[in-house]
């Protein structure tokens, strides 16, 4: 079978930019040539003209739940609703129950995937063992098994030798360790960011520190071993500029942040409402600021969601009892295309936080090419929208966004030639 892409704007940065016609035969890309030059008359036709084709977009932290959680998502409902976003493929977090600490729940998530026939599915293994941060988990099985990368994501490897250890072994098979930044005894089960805003409420607060510290120990430690470290969800101005001088000397580190860090801050929590309630915690303005500046200036490398379902039963509490996260999937391409309509970042530089340096962290190749996977998402960058959460294809509704106005969105999400979202 063949699909044509017609006469869109096509933007692979460091690799294609301008308006091509885009041939996809069965699961690949066949042909990348000038509007009207593909040569391909029987081809259904997809009509890409005042939209944006772009490498298939990459979520690197998103939270699937399967197995053991499936009544918050499962891996068919993440993955629908990452073909909604645009998101062709995604990198799962290993904190499932039982945690993805070896070979056979690696393959098990991978399979599951396979049957959904939505968006693909790349695994991180946990580090240690039942991510109880005692001892390494079966690191090789799982990356042979197809694990990317590992994290104890949401349980911080508060051991600095073992995570030193981690950074060596991980180093030798040239995986990335993600890393969850948070001193938990600075943390304190606080519930929200530590500031005016925390008093205001009367609920315990997390200082910026309980991210910072943490960061500056791993990055000391990947320039002692010579480890790859991806630090997620950064949120603080101390942080960002721990990485800026980290990059300036040549350490391995990369980062992410998401969208409610750029787009929200403590200040916009509204009467306990759990669902402003993630970790770590909305910032400061200050901090929002900061994060916008990290993204222009690259210090901070890629957008991701965080996307972390969690039932009414669990949001449904007082604000210090109910459990931290919020879903992204469905709303981080219109919230981060806020960046490029305010004049923070160009459309190129966002399809590179959001498409090129994902692949880059887990050494994936998603050019516009022929003869690499079809996967692509056609971006409408002018559709206005208000995001519903009742409409979502996730099993869950856990998120600040409801009612909010945005403009932009996917348009089409295609994986493998298949469309599997379109608008």
């Amino acid at each position: 079978m063949q699909i044509l892409i017609k006469d869109a704007q096509v933007i692979d940065p460091g690799n294609i930019m301008g308006p091509k016609d885009v041939l996809v035969e069965d699961t690949i890309i066949a042909k990348v040539a000038e509007p009207g030059q593909a040569g391909a008359s029987d081809a259904r036709v997809i009509d890409g003209r005042n939209k944006i084709l772009t490498p298939g977009l990459l979520d690197i932290h998103v939270h699937l739940r399967e197995p053991g959680h499936e009544y918050k998502e499962t891996i068919e409902t993440g993955l629908k609703a990452a073909a909604i976003g645009g998101f062709t493929a995604v990198c799962c977090m290993p904190n499932t129950k039982p945690v993805n600490d070896n070979s056979q729940i690696t393959r098990f998530i991978i399979d599951r995937a396979r049957e959904a026939g939505y968006s693909k599915v790349f695994p991180a293994g946990a580090i240690t063992s039942g991510s109880e941060g005692t001892t390494l988990a079966e690191i090789y099985d799982m990356k042979n098994a197809g694990a990317v990368a590992v994290t104890d994501d949401g349980r911080p490897l508060e051991n600095a030798e073992l995570m030193r250890r981690a950074l060596e072994y991980c180093n030798g098979l040239d995986l990335p360790v993600f890393v969850h930044a948070e001193d938990l005894s600075l943390a304190n089960h606080g519930a929200m960011n530590e500031g005016r805003w925390s008093t205001f409420w009367g609920i315990p607060g997390i200082p910026n520190a309980a991210e910072s510290v943490m960061v500056v120990r791993d990055i000391a430690l990947s320039e002692l071993t010579g480890g790859r470290v991806h630090f997620c969800h950064i949120s603080t101005a101390e942080s960002i500029e721990a990485i800026r001088q980290a990059k300036k000397r040549g350490a391995r580190v990369t980062c992410e942040t998401a969208p409610h860090y750029f787009t929200l801050a403590d200040e916009d929590v509204r009467e306990y409402d759990t669902h402003f309630k993630m970790n770590p915690p909305l910032r400061s303005e200050a901090d929002r600021q900061a994060v916008i500046e990290g993204l222009c200036d690259n210090t901070i490398d890629l957008i991701a969601s965080d996307h972390a379902p969690h039932s009414e039963v669990e949001k449904d509490l007082e604000f210090d009892r109910a459990a931290f996260g919020i879903i992204g999937l469905e709303t981080s391409l219109s919230l981060s295309l806020g960046l490029v309509h305010s004049g923070f970042l160009s459309m190129e530089a966002l399809i590179e936080k959001m498409a090129k340096a994902p692949a880059r962290v887990i050494g994936m190749d998603n050019d516009i090419r022929p003869g690499n996977p079809a996967d692509l998402t056609l971006i409408d960058p002018d559709h206005e929208l208000t995001i519903d959460p009742d409409t979502f294809a996730s099993k869950s509704r856990n998120t600040p966004f409801g009612g909010r106005q945005v403009r932009g969105c996917a348009w089409m999400t295609m994986v493998d030639g298949r469309v599997v979202h379109q608008i």
